[in-house]
Protein backbone atom coordinates (compact mmCIF):
# COMPACT_ATOMS: atom_id res chain seq x y z
CA UNK A 1 0.00 0.00 0.00
CA UNK A 2 1.65 3.54 -0.88
CA UNK A 3 1.46 6.29 1.14
CA UNK A 4 -0.14 8.83 -1.44
CA UNK A 5 -1.84 7.53 -4.84
CA UNK A 6 -2.53 10.96 -6.86
CA UNK A 7 -5.82 10.33 -9.08
CA UNK A 8 -5.41 12.73 -12.38
CA UNK A 9 -8.56 13.73 -15.01
CA UNK A 10 -8.22 13.98 -18.13
CA UNK A 11 -9.38 15.56 -21.44
CA UNK A 12 -6.83 16.97 -23.85
CA UNK A 13 -3.95 17.58 -21.45
CA UNK A 14 -1.41 15.97 -24.11
CA UNK A 15 1.32 19.07 -23.44
CA UNK A 16 1.17 19.01 -19.28
CA UNK A 17 1.31 15.42 -18.92
CA UNK A 18 5.36 14.84 -19.20
CA UNK A 19 5.88 17.89 -17.23
CA UNK A 20 3.24 17.07 -14.62
CA UNK A 21 4.51 13.53 -14.03
CA UNK A 22 7.64 14.76 -13.40
CA UNK A 23 6.93 16.93 -11.08
CA UNK A 24 5.27 15.16 -8.69
CA UNK A 25 7.81 12.26 -9.06
CA UNK A 26 10.21 14.73 -8.17
CA UNK A 27 8.24 15.90 -5.12
CA UNK A 28 7.63 12.65 -4.08
CA UNK A 29 11.31 11.53 -3.75
CA UNK A 30 12.38 14.43 -2.13
CA UNK A 31 9.80 13.77 0.88
CA UNK A 32 10.31 10.01 0.74
CA UNK A 33 6.78 9.34 -0.16
CA UNK A 34 5.88 5.68 -1.59
CA UNK A 35 3.41 7.00 -4.18
CA UNK A 36 1.28 5.83 -7.27
CA UNK A 37 0.27 8.60 -9.92
CA UNK A 38 -3.21 6.83 -11.84
CA UNK A 39 -4.05 9.19 -14.82
CA UNK A 40 -7.97 9.09 -15.62
CA UNK A 41 -7.90 9.72 -19.70
CA UNK A 42 -11.86 10.79 -19.91
CA UNK A 43 -12.45 10.54 -23.94
CA UNK A 44 -9.48 13.18 -24.83
CA UNK A 45 -9.77 13.63 -28.79
CA UNK A 46 -5.49 14.33 -28.54
CA UNK A 47 -2.86 11.92 -27.61
CA UNK A 48 -3.02 12.27 -24.26
CA UNK A 49 -3.48 8.53 -23.74
CA UNK A 50 -0.41 7.88 -25.91
CA UNK A 51 1.68 9.91 -23.70
CA UNK A 52 0.20 8.56 -20.34
CA UNK A 53 1.01 4.89 -22.18
CA UNK A 54 5.22 6.11 -22.62
CA UNK A 55 5.11 7.75 -19.26
CA UNK A 56 4.01 4.55 -17.60
CA UNK A 57 6.05 2.61 -19.68
CA UNK A 58 9.51 4.96 -18.02
CA UNK A 59 7.53 5.34 -14.63
CA UNK A 60 6.64 2.51 -12.95
CA UNK A 61 4.45 4.33 -10.04
CA UNK A 62 1.92 5.56 -13.26
CA UNK A 63 -1.11 3.82 -13.92
CA UNK A 64 -3.70 4.73 -16.47
CA UNK A 65 -7.53 4.23 -17.18
CA UNK A 66 -9.02 5.09 -20.89
CA UNK A 67 -12.66 5.59 -21.05
CA UNK A 68 -13.95 4.85 -24.11
CA UNK A 69 -15.93 8.45 -24.29
CA UNK A 70 -15.71 11.55 -22.57
CA UNK A 71 -18.05 10.33 -19.23
CA UNK A 72 -16.91 13.97 -17.05
CA UNK A 73 -14.69 14.37 -14.11
CA UNK A 74 -16.95 12.96 -11.73
CA UNK A 75 -16.99 9.67 -13.24
CA UNK A 76 -12.97 10.30 -13.94
CA UNK A 77 -12.66 10.28 -10.21
CA UNK A 78 -15.34 8.02 -9.36
CA UNK A 79 -13.37 5.30 -11.28
CA UNK A 80 -9.91 6.24 -10.15
CA UNK A 81 -10.96 6.23 -6.31
CA UNK A 82 -12.07 2.06 -7.14
CA UNK A 83 -8.76 1.60 -8.45
CA UNK A 84 -6.36 3.15 -5.89
CA UNK A 85 -5.11 1.72 -2.66
CA UNK A 86 -2.94 4.85 -0.66
CA UNK A 87 -3.46 5.76 2.98
CA UNK A 88 -4.00 9.48 1.40
CA UNK A 89 -5.74 9.78 -1.79
CA UNK A 90 -4.53 13.04 -3.67
CA UNK A 91 -6.63 14.53 -6.50
CA UNK A 92 -5.68 17.41 -8.71
CA UNK A 93 -6.27 18.78 -12.49
CA UNK A 94 -3.81 17.99 -15.35
CA UNK A 95 -3.28 21.11 -16.66
CA UNK A 96 -0.42 22.47 -14.34
CA UNK A 97 -2.74 24.92 -12.62
CA UNK A 98 -2.79 22.98 -9.26
CA UNK A 99 0.75 22.94 -7.58
CA UNK A 100 2.43 18.89 -6.54
CA UNK A 101 4.33 21.06 -4.00
CA UNK A 102 0.86 21.43 -1.96
CA UNK A 103 1.26 17.47 -2.03
CA UNK A 104 3.07 17.33 1.36
CA UNK A 105 1.15 19.84 3.62
CA UNK A 106 -2.43 17.93 2.32
CA UNK A 107 -0.61 14.47 3.68
CA UNK A 108 0.25 16.29 7.12
CA UNK A 109 -3.01 17.26 8.05
CA UNK A 110 -4.89 14.23 6.76
CA UNK A 111 -2.72 12.22 8.58
CA UNK A 112 -1.38 13.93 11.39
CA UNK A 113 -4.15 16.82 11.59
CA UNK A 114 -7.28 13.96 12.02
CA UNK A 115 -9.20 15.46 9.15
CA UNK A 116 -11.21 13.13 6.58
CA UNK A 117 -10.93 15.61 3.59
CA UNK A 118 -8.95 18.56 3.30
CA UNK A 119 -10.27 20.97 0.32
CA UNK A 120 -8.10 23.61 -1.12
CA UNK A 121 -8.86 27.25 -1.51
CA UNK A 122 -7.44 29.14 -4.78
CA UNK A 123 -6.91 32.11 -2.51
CA UNK A 124 -5.24 34.20 -5.45
CA UNK A 125 -6.72 32.75 -8.68
CA UNK A 126 -5.05 33.08 -12.21
CA UNK A 127 -8.33 32.73 -14.21
CA UNK A 128 -10.27 35.41 -16.16
CA UNK A 129 -13.30 37.36 -14.23
CA UNK A 130 -15.57 35.06 -16.63
CA UNK A 131 -14.73 32.42 -14.02
CA UNK A 132 -14.16 33.79 -10.59
CA UNK A 133 -16.87 35.63 -10.07
CA UNK A 134 -19.42 33.20 -10.91
CA UNK A 135 -17.50 30.88 -8.58
CA UNK A 136 -17.53 32.92 -5.83
CA UNK A 137 -21.27 33.10 -6.35
CA UNK A 138 -21.61 29.59 -6.72
CA UNK A 139 -19.29 29.06 -4.01
CA UNK A 140 -21.47 31.55 -1.69
CA UNK A 141 -24.67 29.58 -2.40
CA UNK A 142 -23.09 25.90 -1.72
CA UNK A 143 -22.05 26.99 1.66
CA UNK A 144 -25.34 28.62 2.40
CA UNK A 145 -27.13 25.31 1.54
CA UNK A 146 -24.88 22.66 2.39
CA UNK A 147 -23.65 24.27 5.71
CA UNK A 148 -19.71 23.35 4.86
CA UNK A 149 -17.65 26.72 5.65
CA UNK A 150 -15.28 26.04 2.74
CA UNK A 151 -14.31 28.89 0.42
CA UNK A 152 -13.87 26.83 -2.89
CA UNK A 153 -15.53 23.75 -3.43
CA UNK A 154 -14.09 23.75 -7.06
CA UNK A 155 -11.06 23.36 -6.35
CA UNK A 156 -9.61 20.35 -8.13
CA UNK A 157 -6.75 19.69 -5.32
CA UNK A 158 -8.52 18.13 -2.42
CA UNK A 159 -6.89 15.23 -0.09
CA UNK A 160 -8.94 12.27 1.33
CA UNK A 161 -8.23 8.92 3.76
CA UNK A 162 -8.44 5.99 1.65
CA UNK A 163 -11.41 5.15 3.51
CA UNK A 164 -13.62 8.36 2.53
CA UNK A 165 -13.36 7.72 -1.00
CA UNK A 166 -14.01 4.57 -1.05
CA UNK A 167 -17.36 4.62 0.71
CA UNK A 168 -18.88 7.49 -1.73
CA UNK A 169 -20.29 7.75 -5.64
CA UNK A 170 -19.78 10.16 -7.55
CA UNK A 171 -21.92 10.58 -10.89
CA UNK A 172 -23.10 14.00 -13.08
CA UNK A 173 -20.92 16.94 -11.75
CA UNK A 174 -21.29 16.00 -8.02
CA UNK A 175 -17.13 16.22 -8.32
CA UNK A 176 -17.69 19.70 -6.34
CA UNK A 177 -19.47 18.25 -3.83
CA UNK A 178 -17.39 15.15 -2.37
CA UNK A 179 -17.05 16.80 0.69
CA UNK A 180 -20.88 17.48 1.48
CA UNK A 181 -20.83 13.61 0.38
CA UNK A 182 -18.08 12.50 2.84
CA UNK A 183 -20.26 14.45 5.48
CA UNK A 184 -23.33 12.76 5.31
CA UNK A 185 -21.32 9.36 4.88
CA UNK A 186 -20.10 9.61 8.23
CA UNK A 187 -17.32 11.53 7.99
CA UNK A 188 -17.31 15.20 9.09
CA UNK A 189 -13.95 16.08 9.55
CA UNK A 190 -13.37 18.53 6.94
CA UNK A 191 -10.81 21.49 6.39
CA UNK A 192 -9.12 23.94 4.43
CA UNK A 193 -5.96 24.41 3.24
CA UNK A 194 -4.58 27.75 0.89
CA UNK A 195 -3.10 26.53 -1.95
CA UNK A 196 -1.24 28.04 -4.94
CA UNK A 197 -2.79 28.54 -8.11
CA UNK A 198 -0.91 28.55 -11.12
CA UNK A 199 -1.89 30.24 -14.64
CA UNK A 200 -2.59 28.40 -17.68
CA UNK A 201 0.23 27.12 -19.15
CA UNK A 202 -0.81 25.21 -22.07
CA UNK A 203 -3.95 24.81 -24.13
CA UNK A 204 -7.39 26.24 -22.72
CA UNK A 205 -10.22 25.64 -19.99
CA UNK A 206 -12.06 22.48 -20.93
CA UNK A 207 -15.38 23.73 -19.00
CA UNK A 208 -17.73 26.67 -19.75
CA UNK A 209 -20.51 28.31 -18.31
CA UNK A 210 -22.99 25.86 -18.36
CA UNK A 211 -20.89 24.04 -15.64
CA UNK A 212 -22.15 25.88 -12.91
CA UNK A 213 -25.56 25.85 -14.13
CA UNK A 214 -25.32 22.22 -14.28
CA UNK A 215 -23.79 22.05 -10.71
CA UNK A 216 -26.34 23.90 -9.02
CA UNK A 217 -29.05 21.10 -10.37
CA UNK A 218 -26.75 18.63 -9.19
CA UNK A 219 -26.47 20.82 -5.45
CA UNK A 220 -30.08 20.45 -5.59
CA UNK A 221 -30.55 16.69 -6.42
CA UNK A 222 -28.05 15.16 -4.35
CA UNK A 223 -29.95 17.61 -1.13
CA UNK A 224 -33.03 15.74 -1.95
CA UNK A 225 -32.30 12.49 -2.48
CA UNK A 226 -30.06 12.37 0.43
CA UNK A 227 -32.92 14.03 2.84
CA UNK A 228 -35.76 11.86 1.54
CA UNK A 229 -34.05 8.57 -0.60
CA UNK A 230 -34.86 6.53 2.46
CA UNK A 231 -38.09 8.17 3.83
CA UNK A 232 -39.70 9.89 0.70
CA UNK A 233 -43.54 10.07 2.58
CA UNK A 234 -41.80 12.92 4.42
CA UNK A 235 -41.27 15.06 1.38
CA UNK A 236 -44.40 14.35 -0.79
CA UNK A 237 -46.54 13.79 2.33
CA UNK A 238 -45.94 16.99 3.97
CA UNK A 239 -47.03 18.50 0.39
CA UNK A 240 -49.90 16.28 0.22
CA UNK A 241 -51.17 17.41 3.73
CA UNK A 242 -50.52 21.38 3.11
CA UNK A 243 -52.72 20.79 -0.25
CA UNK A 244 -55.46 18.53 0.76
CA UNK A 245 -55.52 20.56 3.68
CA UNK A 246 -55.72 24.04 2.05
CA UNK A 247 -58.52 22.45 -0.27
CA UNK A 248 -60.81 21.07 2.75
CA UNK A 249 -60.55 24.34 4.51
CA UNK A 250 -61.71 26.55 1.39
CA UNK A 251 -64.68 23.91 0.77
CA UNK A 252 -65.80 24.30 4.20
CA UNK A 253 -65.57 28.10 3.87
CA UNK A 254 -67.77 27.69 0.63
CA UNK A 255 -70.70 25.97 2.50
CA UNK A 256 -69.86 27.64 5.92
CA UNK A 257 -70.96 30.95 3.67
CA UNK A 258 -73.48 29.09 1.59
CA UNK A 259 -75.53 28.02 4.83
CA UNK A 260 -75.02 31.28 6.53
CA UNK A 261 -76.56 33.19 3.60
CA UNK A 262 -79.63 30.82 3.08
CA UNK A 263 -80.67 31.09 6.67
CA UNK A 264 -80.62 35.01 6.52
CA UNK A 265 -82.49 34.81 3.34
CA UNK A 266 -79.59 36.11 1.49
CA UNK A 267 -78.81 35.67 -1.94
CA UNK A 268 -75.80 33.31 -2.60
CA UNK A 269 -74.07 32.49 -5.81
CA UNK A 270 -73.81 28.27 -6.24
CA UNK A 271 -70.56 26.63 -4.92
CA UNK A 272 -69.72 25.60 -8.19
CA UNK A 273 -70.06 29.02 -9.52
CA UNK A 274 -67.32 30.26 -7.51
CA UNK A 275 -63.75 30.44 -8.69
CA UNK A 276 -62.84 29.21 -5.39
CA UNK A 277 -64.77 26.25 -5.69
CA UNK A 278 -62.17 25.10 -8.67
CA UNK A 279 -59.01 25.98 -6.64
CA UNK A 280 -60.38 23.68 -3.60
CA UNK A 281 -61.46 21.45 -5.80
CA UNK A 282 -57.28 21.30 -7.49
CA UNK A 283 -55.76 21.17 -4.28
CA UNK A 284 -57.79 18.16 -2.47
CA UNK A 285 -56.58 16.47 -5.58
CA UNK A 286 -53.19 17.15 -5.93
CA UNK A 287 -53.23 16.29 -1.91
CA UNK A 288 -54.39 12.97 -2.61
CA UNK A 289 -52.38 12.80 -5.66
CA UNK A 290 -48.72 13.69 -3.95
CA UNK A 291 -50.28 11.12 -0.99
CA UNK A 292 -50.45 8.05 -3.09
CA UNK A 293 -46.86 8.67 -4.73
CA UNK A 294 -45.42 9.05 -1.30
CA UNK A 295 -46.85 5.80 -0.29
CA UNK A 296 -45.62 4.06 -3.67
CA UNK A 297 -42.05 5.44 -3.09
CA UNK A 298 -42.31 3.95 0.26
CA UNK A 299 -43.21 0.61 -0.83
CA UNK A 300 -40.88 0.71 -3.21
CA UNK A 301 -38.00 1.91 -1.12
CA UNK A 302 -38.63 -0.80 1.21
CA UNK A 303 -39.55 -3.04 -0.78
CA UNK A 304 -36.16 -3.13 -4.08
CA UNK A 305 -33.73 -1.09 -1.52
CA UNK A 306 -31.00 -3.33 -0.45
CA UNK A 307 -28.41 -0.30 0.32
CA UNK A 308 -27.74 -0.96 3.79
CA UNK A 309 -28.42 2.25 5.75
CA UNK A 310 -25.17 2.33 7.42
CA UNK A 311 -21.43 2.35 6.57
CA UNK A 312 -18.79 0.11 8.98
CA UNK A 313 -15.91 2.10 9.83
CA UNK A 314 -13.94 -0.31 11.09
CA UNK A 315 -14.07 -4.27 12.33
CA UNK A 316 -12.41 -5.68 15.66
CA UNK A 317 -12.01 -9.69 16.24
CA UNK A 318 -13.30 -10.90 13.07
CA UNK A 319 -11.70 -13.61 11.18
CA UNK A 320 -13.03 -13.15 7.96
Amino acid sequence: MPQISVVVPVFNEEESLNELTQWISRVMDDHGFSYEILFVNDGSTDDSWSVINRLSEKNEFVKGLNFTRNYGKSAALDAGFQKVSGEVVITMDADLQDSPDEIPGLYTLIKEGGFDVISGWKKERHDPITKTIPSRFFNAVTRWISGIKLHDFNCGLKAYRIKVVKNIHIYGEMHRYIPLLAKWNGYPKIGEKIVQHQARKYGYSKFGIERFLNGFLDLISVSFVHRYKKKPMHFFGLLGSLSFFSGFVITCWLIFQKVYGLSKGLEVREITEQPLFFLALVALIIGVQLFVTGFIAELMTSNQSKEAEYKIDEELNFDY
